[in-house]
């Protein structure tokens, strides 16, 4: 219901303020109002569209890993600590270990493969619901988890910096890490208050310190490493490969006739890729209208005014449209990130806190419309609330951060 109120109020907004315009002398707006609207229908489609191969592709591999066995055994190894989380989900249930991987997919960067692998969740939660279209509470700290946008390895904000000329592009490396962790055990936080979910059990934090442990390792990794860069596309390279290894060797030993596993997996990446592009053109379309309207513009005005007349420093202000269209639409988010690294440059303290911003968390609201319209869900019940509460941590902790860093 929440979606549906900002749905509306994005095109309201957006159309009321192109009038406003309009009576006001700009004559271009409205032509350009109705432009979006075709222009990001189209993109929405297209990116749809695009995410077949990528759909397909990770299908079928995860058709293979069930086929071969590796998804139960991930499954059987993993359920002691998500079932903590998922208390909900059948002990050894397959959506645990498509829980696993899509989870380490968003932490390695690996955006395409994560999609696939989080449709793949959905569906096996989705078995699982009694009430088909209202989301289960697995479903909302799943996708708490992934609206927070938990990312170890930032390979594309770092290689966008780099193309902008960037003198050091990984000096965001530490700050996004973070700021992610932040958003994070926030959102885990507060889906966990409201699920009644104990955080402090002896494997759940034996788990998070595993975890932080990992990160530390891997800031002093990094700390020693000359061309982070090129470390971590080498590294998300490896991984990737030696994921698709992984699920054929695991074919192979089980004798498996791994070609026709994958094909019979694959053939499901279209039909899934066709049931999003009506959520996809909804979104967009009025993302599109929202922003051409330049009622973006006049909130971030707002808030300058605000910040200054509470004498507070107004540096980052320059990067608030990257932080508010982030939980709405990432090639959005990026497109504005880009035009901060255009208007400011990517070493000015604007251009750092857009590419924190940009990390920080996950599309939000893409996300919610995309995994629970790929199962028919009408009721977000209280997901929308979660995310944006860890998206908001998210944004506030950037700015921190950032000042702590860069300032």
């Amino acid at each position: 219901m929440a979606l549906n109120y900002i749905w509306i109020g994005l095109f309201v907004v957006g159309i009321t303020v192109g009038v406003i315009r309009l009576l006001f002398g700009n004559y271009d707006v409205m032509p350009a109002m109705m432009e979006s609207l075709f222009s990001m229908s189209s993109m929405a489609f297209e990116m749809t569209i695009g995410l077949t191969g990528m759909l397909t592709l990770w299908m079928g591999m995860l058709k293979v890993g069930e086929d071969s066995g590796l998804v139960g055994r991930l499954a059987k190894a993993l359920s002691p600590v998500l079932t903590k989380l998922f208390p909900d989900i059948p002990k050894n249930h397959p959506a645990l270990s498509s829980i696993f991987m899509n989870i380490s997919a968003n932490m390695l960067g690996l955006d395409n493969a994560a999609t696939p692998m989080g449709l793949k969740a959905m569906k096996e939660l989705q078995s699982l619901n009694t009430q088909k279209d209202s989301a289960s509470n697995p479903m909302i700290m799943f996708l708490t988890i992934n609206t927070s946008g938990l990312t170890i390895i930032p390979i594309s904000i770092l290689a966008y910096r780099a193309k902008a000329g960037a003198a050091e592009p990984a000096d965001v490396f530490i700050p996004l890490l973070l700021t992610t962790l932040c958003s994070t055990m926030v959102g885990l936080l507060v889906v966990s208050v409201i699920q009644r979910i104990k955080l402090w059990d002896r494997t759940l934090l034996l788990t998070f310190g595993a975890l932080f442990a990992f990160v530390g390792g891997l800031l002093m990794l990094v700390l020693h490493t000359e061309n982070i860069q090129d470390f971590f596309r080498q590294m998300t390279a490896c991984i990737l490969l030696g994921v698709i290894l992984i699920f054929i060797v695991s074919g192979l030993r089980a004798r498996l006739n791994v070609y026709d596993s994958f094909i019979e997996g694959a053939k499901g990446g279209f039909g899934i890729a066709v049931s999003l592009i009506p959520y996809c053109v909804a979104i967009l379309v009025a993302i599109g209208v929202f922003r051409v309207s330049g009622a973006l513009t006049m909130v971030e005005n707002g808030v300058r005014s605000i910040v200054e007349f509470f004498g507070i420093n107004s540096d980052f202000v320059g990067a608030i449209p990257v932080a508010l269209m982030k939980p709405l639409n990432g090639s959005g988010a990026r497109g504005m990130m880009l035009e901060c690294f255009s208007s400011y440059g990517p070493d000015s303290f604007v251009g750092h806190l857009a590419s924190i911003f940009q990390g920080s968390t996950d599309t939000t609201f893409y996300i919610l419309a995309i995994y629970f319209g790929s199962v028919g869900i009408k009721k977000y019940r209280y997901s929308v609330l979660c995310g944006l509460v860890a998206d908001f941590a998210g944004i506030l902790a950037a700015v921190l951060i950032c000042y702590l860093f860069f300032g």
